[in-house]
């Protein structure tokens, strides 16, 4: 005899008093704006999948899930079979069933199982008659049975009862998929009993309804029986890991759920092939059903304010220190090592893996490295890069190294995968390289993301008098557009946003600014803009006429932002404001090259000579193939050319 669990739960809403929710509020303006939340009864259920057939640390995926539904707290959960991996003799049942039980004895709510075939079938000598039967039922409950809870049922149904003619038990053949008429008649007078339920829910392990799955018709008598109960909302199965919604019959929806840690054919989350389990919300008007990934489910007690910190810091802060960097041959090539250092900003171990990203013809060995570094430890990475140069076509398709950073913290029991990060090695430029092509140029830039980088450290601007000169041609000036800049709450920049012209320096804590209250640059126009800074005042030129003055003097505040041309740094060196057009002959000095309120605009730029910071002539030698534009001062700065930056024949020349 197959026993009938009584109902467990029973909550009636009749006899209860009405909630009658209000807003309150001491404003007298916008509370019609704001909707009364649903005041009806609602509660939540989950489902589990199949457990089985994956792999033995698949048990861990069960427990996460059990971890994640406990933050959740529906009311109850339910499986839809294959607890164990079965197929075996009692005693390893047993042991499997424990195992299972101990993962499910952490939820904080009852738990409701359905029985499949690796719950069931038996292998091995002295098979039992109903194979593992009757260890079920007296390890995890009856084959089946109904609940009620806030004026639902739940029923849980047995697929797997065998041929009732031989009793073979094999979920492949028809004949043995077959419900008995004992569990149809039970199934027929539960389903009366239930008739005033606000919604009525169906569990079982084989979807039984997937034609093509070759279980046979047995299934469509079934749901004539459900339909005309009139008040089943939805069935639920397993069995096949992998999730899917058969749409709804006569107002019953149909859902098979995948798997908590059973063998997956794919990764395929979007497809339905994934660890989750299904999270329904009843309402008495209706159900809604949402899948949750096993392990996204994330507890915020868990994310202390000292681990959110340090993680931060750790983000922030992690970064290589170059101690050598090979060199680059005049035809491109290059071996030698990339040897680095990684120090551990935080309070918990991180482990790191640097992958390079660079395809041939540029090889690296080996072809990853792996570090894991101590709170405030620091350890070295190196890797040999080879690149064979090309003495027909000089620099064609040459890249810098660029790598991949990956970096996990390690928190107590958890392990946090931070958001990768791309690095691009500047390589310094060969002293002559072989490029075709000669002649003056400009550069042309994309309004886009097209601008020029030089690192802090490579800018030797030291505190004092100065000036930023450059000519621009621009194809729009509307918005902000930075045409030198590293400003951020410190240094200085040369903008030339909606075609006004300011002037910018950090001194003693605050921006002083030279700028022009109205547009004094034209579109597709050569411009020659240049800001001077003497100690004492800060002044703006455009075209050899003074603009715009600003008296100021002090300490300019340093950054280890780069400076941006054509464009401006972000507070995380991120390059916006990009300028749209040409930029051509910028220069930087020590000094102030010009004092009165006009002087004559040089045809070229001039010589560089011990004052000259930085010279980028843009002859088209130094930008069509090589990622550097070059610098022809002593200092040999080379700021880098990101994409959307190149260097025309169209030049400032007049």
């Amino acid at each position: 005899m197959h026993r009938v669990l009584s109902p467990l739960l029973a909550i009636l809403a009749t006899g209860l008093p009405a909630q009658a929710p209000q807003i309150h509020t001491s404003r007298t303006a916008g509370k019609e704006l704001l909707r009364l939340p649903k005041t009806d009864e609602a509660f939540g259920f989950v489902v589990f999948g199949d457990r089985t057939g994956g792999p033995p640390d698949g048990i861990k995926v069960l427990a996460q899930a059990v971890a994640d539904t406990n933050l959740l707290d529906p009311d109850l959960v339910f499986t839809v079979g294959d607890l164990v991996n079965g197929y075996n003799t009692t005693p390893q049942w047993l042991l499997q069933a424990a195992e299972y039980k101990g993962a499910m004895q952490k939820l904080r709510m009852p738990w409701y199982p359905v029985a499949g075939n690796h719950d069931i079938y038996w292998r091995g000598a002295g098979k039992p008659p109903g194979e593992h039967e009757g260890d079920y039922e007296q390890h995890f409950g009856p084959l089946w049975y109904a609940i009620e809870h806030k004026q639902c049922w739940f029923i849980a149904l047995y697929s797997d009862e065998g041929d009732p003619a031989t009793g073979e038990k094999d979920f492949s053949k028809p004949a043995a998929q077959k419900m008995s008429e004992a569990q149809f008649s039970w199934l027929a007078e539960t389903l009366q009993q239930a008739k005033g339920a606000r919604h009525v829910f169906l569990f079982l392990h084989h979807p039984r309804w997937v034609q093509s799955r070759g279980y046979g018709d047995d299934w469509q008598r079934v749901h004539e029986l459900l339909a005309k109960a009139g008040n089943v909302t939805a069935v639920f199965g397993g069995h096949i890991h992998r999730m899917r919604f058969d749409g709804v019959r006569d107002g019953i929806q149909y859902y098979t759920v995948a798997s908590v840690g059973a063998y997956l054919e794919m990764e395929a989350p979007r497809a339905g092939y994934l660890h989750e389990f299904h999270v329904v919300t009843v309402r008495p008007q209706g159900i809604t059903v949402a899948a949750l990934p096993v392990g996204t489910v994330l507890d915020p007690q868990q994310i202390t304010g000292e681990l959110s910190e340090d993680v931060e810091h750790v983000h922030e802060r992690l970064r290589p220190t170059y101690v050598a960097i090979p060199d680059v041959d005049a035809h491109g090539g290059i071996d030698g090592l990339l040897e680095m250092t990684f120090t551990n900003p935080g309070e918990r171990p991180i482990e790191l893996t640097i992958v390079p990203l660079n395809e041939a013809p540029m090889v690296f060995a080996p072809d990853h490295a792996h570090l894991t570094l101590a709170p405030g430890a620091s350890a070295p990475a190196t890797l040999h890069v080879h690149r064979e140069g090309d003495h027909g076509h000089p620099f064609a398709g040459f890249e810098l190294p660029r790598f991949e950073l990956r970096c996990d913290y390690l928190a107590e029991g958890v392990r946090i995968g931070l958001p990768k990060k791309e690095y691009e090695v500047m390589l310094a430029p060969p002293a002559k390289p072989h490029i075709a092509g000669q002649g003056p140029g400009a550069l042309q830039l994309d309004g886009k993301k097209g601008c020029l980088e030089l690192a802090s450290q490579r800018l030797a601007l030291p505190d004092g008098p100065f000036t930023v000169q450059a000519r621009i041609r621009a194809r729009d000036y509307q918005g902000r557009r930075g045409l030198a800049s590293k400003m951020q709450s410190s240094e200085f920049g040369l903008m030339v946003s909606d075609g006004k012209v300011e002037f910018l320096v950090h001194l003693d804590g605050k921006y002083a600014t030279a700028e022009t209250t109205a547009p004094v640059l034209q579109v597709d126009t050569w411009h020659h803009v240049a800001g001077v800074f003497d100690g004492a005042e800060l002044r703006a030129y455009v075209d050899g006429r003074l603009v715009a003055r600003k008296a100021g003097k002090g300490v300019r505040t340093r950054n280890e932002l780069p400076l941006i041309l054509g464009g401006d740094p972000d507070g995380a060196g991120k390059r916006v404001s990009f300028v749209d057009g040409l930029i051509d002959e910028v220069m930087i000095s020590i000094g102030a090259l010009w004092t009165g309120d006009t002087f004559e605009v040089p045809a070229v730029l001039p010589p560089a000579d011990a004052t000259t910071v930085l010279r980028l002539p843009f002859d088209r030698e130094s930008g069509t193939a090589l990622p550097w534009c070059l610098d022809s001062s002593a200092n040999g700065a080379h700021p880098r050319r990101h994409p959307g930056a190149t260097v025309t024949a169209t030049n400032s020349a007049r």
